[in-house]
């Protein structure tokens, strides 16, 4: 029997991450929260506010018990309050238990509807500040850092993995504190009226610790794989929908779906066994507070049979039990949704503690309008997990040459073009343009020097005018279509219906490859930079749309020095220079080029 086919996707494990503690974390989620410590502050207040409240719900019923069906005189408190000609009358006192229960029900929805209010607007903007800080970091991290990632990878931990910092700040630490706020008042109420009571109540509580203190140790790693293997179905879907044509033209619509359906059940898996655990977290600590709440009635009732409390009392401490127990609770089930919220933040501060190895120097030399001399002096490189790629170039090449590049598939020609803008750093030697390492300049002024125009030209999913104008995006309509008319694609685009404000769809698809490649030339005119790469730009397209596009790209070429990757040597004719790389290394050079 043949062997199934190996999964395409890349089983890759998380980063060795660093040892944070949950109080690193938190203390840096803290950090992250500053622009909204007013707004937590506030929600906060509102929580302390809700504890008096709490307190407040039993009393009504024990001025009813105690005082009307009971004999017990009214409490002082009432009096301030109550007309003393209605302290004799029951409907009186009734009626004035009545609306304060109406009242306290009131003011505790007015306090949790500006609790709600202030939790969304507070989480949502510190969910948005940071996405935008992973994404703005994940984009100065170079292309060494996304190749060995891959985009699935940064997309899950951009939409799933940024939310953490709403779900502890938010949704964790505020109703802890808030429970424990409680907790303190509810015991200092219940002591209060009965020690006995408080002590055998708060006897569960080393137990609850106990239990919540094993269950975050054990889960940290089980989260952190549920997360893995989640990010494992995301980066299957991404591979499929990417590559869709190749999907279908294979056949291949159900070995992607069962290479799903496999990963899915593995997540499912992981889950459900995450998902018992927590049920089974639950169920102790369920069982724990009942045998408590068990205890407290035995004890109580004795209490009451004995003659130290009043049956009134004894409900007021039933009912106050009952929400000492319901932050004990809440505690205790907060420790489970921590441990998944923190493994998301470390997973999170892990990208943002990466140090991206293109950067720019303190002291960057800003740069306007470069002459366009390149030279390699000595550079070496070499991919993570492909070993050396250039091994000890050295080649010059005056400013307004048309330097074509040649060489076998993997020896090198992307490489070099890649090192121009500072896509990636040699290992060792250095990238000279007018003299000049291109790591002294400002990376921004650097890459504004460059147009390219790749093999597969990447299209976004909006208008061909934004499209052409994506390197300059203030330039005007008369300029965007110059370069249109310069790239040899006006025609075309004026018998479109929308013209220049066609949308081209996800990645350009609604047009065909010449047209996207002319756009893309088009976009590179209209940048207007001194130093063009051109690589592979005429191999996906048929001969007759690649004598027009040589056509336009001569043009393009002109005063501009250029490096222009292709494996057809014949489409080289059109440079003045030549260089051809085998193995990482210079075998030959023509024209002005020196090595």
């Amino acid at each position: 029997m043949a062997a199934g086919p190996t999964p395409l996707i890349s089983r890759k494990s998380d980063p060795v991450l660093r040892n944070y503690s949950d109080l690193h974390l938190l203390g840096r989620l803290v950090r992250q929260s500053k622009p909204y410590w007013p707004h937590i502050s506030a929600i906060l207040i509102l929580r302390i506010f809700a504890v008096p409240l709490a307190l407040l719900i039993p009393v009504p019923l024990k001025i009813v018990v105690d005082s009307v069906v009971g004999t017990n005189p009214v409490p002082q408190f009432i009096t301030f309050w109550v007309p003393d000609i209605w302290i004799n009358s029951d409907l009186a006192i009734l009626t004035f238990a009545a609306l304060m229960q109406v009242s306290i029900v009131l003011i505790t929805q007015c306090q949790e509807l500006g609790s709600y209010v202030l939790r969304a607007s507070a989480g949502q903007g510190l969910l948005k500040e940071f996405r935008t800080r992973l994404f703005s970091h994940l984009q100065r991290l170079s292309l060494r850092y996304h190749d060995t990632q891959g985009t699935a990878e940064s997309v899950y931990r951009v939409q799933m993995d940024a939310p953490a910092i709403r779900d502890i700040a938010i949704n964790n630490v505020i109703p802890t504190i808030g429970s424990s706020l409680t907790l303190v008042a509810m015991v200092f109420i219940i002591v209060s009226i009965d020690w006995q009571l408080a002590a055998v109540a708060l006897a569960v509580s080393p137990v609850l610790f106990v239990l919540a203190r094993s269950y975050t140790t054990r889960m940290r790693p089980r989260y952190r794989e549920a997360r893995r293997l989640e990010g494992f179905s995301i980066e299957i879907i991404q591979q499929a929908l990417a590559a869709f044509r190749v999907v279908k033209a294979f056949g291949r619509e159900k070995g992607e779906q069962d290479r799903f359906e496999e990963q899915a059940d593995n997540v499912v898996k992981k889950r459900l066994w995450l998902g018992w655990a927590e049920g089974i977290f639950g169920l102790m600590v369920n069982f724990t507070i009942a045998v408590g709440s068990a205890l407290v009635l035995y004890v109580g009732i004795r209490n009451v049979l004995n003659g130290q409390l009043t049956l009134g009392e004894l409900l007021v401490v039933l009912a106050y039990i009952a929400q000492l127990y319901e932050p004990l609770r809440t505690i205790s089930r907060q420790a489970s949704s921590l441990q998944s919220s923190l493994v998301s933040a470390e997973r999170v501060f892990e990208v943002l503690d990466k140090i991206p190895d293109v950067v720019d120097k303190d002291s960057s030399i800003r740069l306007k309008n470069v002459g366009g001399s390149v030279e390699f002096r000595n550079v070496s490189f070499s991919h993570v997990g492909r070993g050396q790629v250039l091994d000890d170039i050295c080649f010059k090449v005056p400013f307004g040459t048309k330097l074509g590049l040649s060489g076998r598939t993997g020896a090198g020609k992307t490489t070099v073009a890649s090192l121009l803008p500072r896509f990636y750093d040699p290992d060792k030697g250095g990238v000279l343009i007018d003299g000049i390492d291109v790591r002294e300049y400002s990376l921004a002024d650097l890459r504004s020097q460059f147009a390219i125009v790749l093999q597969e030209p990447v299209l976004f999913s909006s208008s061909i005018s934004e499209n052409i104008a994506y390197g300059r995006p203030n330039a005007s309509r008369r300029e965007i279509e110059l370069a249109a008319s310069a790239a040899n694609i006006i025609g075309f685009i004026e018998e479109l219906p929308d013209g220049f404000e066609t949308l081209v769809g996800e990645r350009g698809m609604k047009l065909s490859g010449g047209e996207r490649q002319r756009i893309a030339l088009a976009r590179a005119f209209l940048k207007d930079a001194p130093i063009l790469i051109l690589d592979e730009p005429t191999s996906s397209v048929d001969t007759e749309t690649e004598v027009g596009i040589m056509e336009t790209m001569e043009r393009l070429m002109a005063d501009r020095t250029t490096f222009m990757i292709a494996h057809r040597v014949s489409t080289l004719d059109i440079c003045d220079a030549r260089l051809e790389i085998e193995n990482g290394i210079v075998t030959s050079a023509t024209g002005s080029v020196e090595i």
